[in-house]
C-alpha cells in the first residue's frame, strides 16, 4: 500500500492538469477578491472576505470530476493498471490509493483558492469580527465535501477503463445534479408572503394592496424533504457554502452526510472494481 500511494503520489506531482487546477484556482481566488474589493469601492461600500471566499465550492464541482476521471484514466491508458495488478498489489489497495491521492488533490484545489483569496483580503478588508469561527466551520464543510465528491466520481473513474467516456460521464452527472440542487435552493429560498401592488390606472401609481401568502413557499413534509436534498447532495452544499451558509440550517449535518456519501462510494466502488475485468 505504501509503494502504491508513493508511486501514485510522484504521479500526481508531475500531473500537468494538477499544476493547471491548483494555479488556476490560487489566480482566481486573487481575481474573484480583487474585482470584489474594486466593485465595493466603486459602490462606496464595504468589502467583505466572505462574499467571495466560499466560490471555490462550487467551481470545484466540475474541476474534481474532470481531474479525478482523467488522472485515474492514465492507470488504464498507460497499462499501469494492470501491470500494477500482474506485480501482487491486490484491487482494493488500488481503488484505495487512487482515492486518497484524488482527494488530497481536491483538498490542494480548495486550499489554493483560500490562500489566493487571503492573500489579497486580509491586507485590503481584513476580517469580521465573530466571523473566524462560522469561516472555519464553512471551510471544514467545503473539504469533507470535496472529499465526497472525490469518493462518487472515483466510482466511475475507477470502473471504466475509457478516460474520455468516464470524463464526460462524470461532468455530466455533476452539472446535472448542480441543475438540481440550485433548483432546489430557489424553491427553499421562496419567501412564505409577499408585498400584492396594484397598478392604479387614474393615477398611475403602484399601489400596495397588503401582504399575501406565496403559493410557491414550500410547507410542512415537502419542505424537509426539499431541505434534506439541499444539505445531502455535494452540489447542494456547494452552492449553499458558496453563498457563505445559504440555507444551511445545521453546518455539523452537512459532515454527516459527506460522511455517509464517502463510506458509501468507497464500498459500492470497491465491490464494482473487483468484479472488472481490466484489460
Amino acid at each position: 500500500m505504501n509503494k502504491l500511494l508513493s508511486a501514485d503520489f510522484a504521479k500526481l506531482k508531475v500531473n500537468k492538469f494538477f499544476w493547471l487546477c491548483t494555479i488556476g484556482m490560487f489566480l482566481f481566488g486573487i481575481f474573484m477578491m480583487t474585482t470584489h474589493y474594486i466593485a465595493m469601492n466603486q459602490y462606496h461600500e464595504n468589502a467583505y472576505i466572505t462574499n467571495v471566499l466560499f466560490i471555490y465550492a462550487t467551481a470545484i464541482a466540475i474541476i474534481i470530476p474532470a481531474f479525478v476521471s482523467l488522472f485515474t484514466g492514465t492507470e488504464y491508458s498507460d497499462g499501469t493498471m494492470r501491470n500494477k495488478l500482474v506485480i501482487g498489489h491486490t484491487r482494493n489497495h488500488i481503488y484505495t490509493s487512487n482515492l486518497i491521492c484524488c482527494c488530497a488533490a481536491g483538498l490542494i484545489f480548495c486550499f489554493s483558492y483560500i490562500v489566493g483569496t487571503l492573500i489579497i483580503g486580509i491586507p485590503l478588508c481584513g476580517i469580521q469580527d465573530g466571523t473566524l469561527q462560522g469561516i472555519v466551520i464553512l471551510i471544514l464543510c467545503s473539504f469533507a465535501m470535496s472529499i465526497a465528491f472525490t469518493a462518487f466520481h472515483t466510482i466511475i473513474s475507477m470502473t471504466c477503463q475509457n478516460k474520455a467516456l468516464a470524463a464526460v460521464v462524470n461532468i455530466l452527472i455533476s452539472v446535472f445534479m448542480l441543475v438540481i440542487s440550485i433548483y432546489i435552493l430557489n424553491k427553499l429560498a421562496q419567501p412564505e408572503t409577499y408585498e400584492s401592488l396594484n397598478h392604479d390606472p387614474d393615477t398611475g401609481q403602484i399601489m400596495s394592496s397588503g401582504i399575501v401568502s406565496n403559493p410557491d413557499y414550500l410547507e410542512g413534509t415537502i419542505r424537509s424533504i426539499y431541505q434534506f436534498f439541499n444539505d445531502f447532495l455535494p452540489t447542494g452544499q456547494a452552492v449553499n457554502i458558496t453563498q457563505n451558509g445559504g440555507l444551511i440550517q445545521e453546518p455539523y449535518l452537512l459532515a454527516i452526510y459527506s460522511s455517509i456519501i464517502i463510506l458509501a462510494s468507497i464500498v459500492i466502488g470497491m465491490l464494482i472494481f473487483r468484479k472488472r475485468d481490466i484489460k
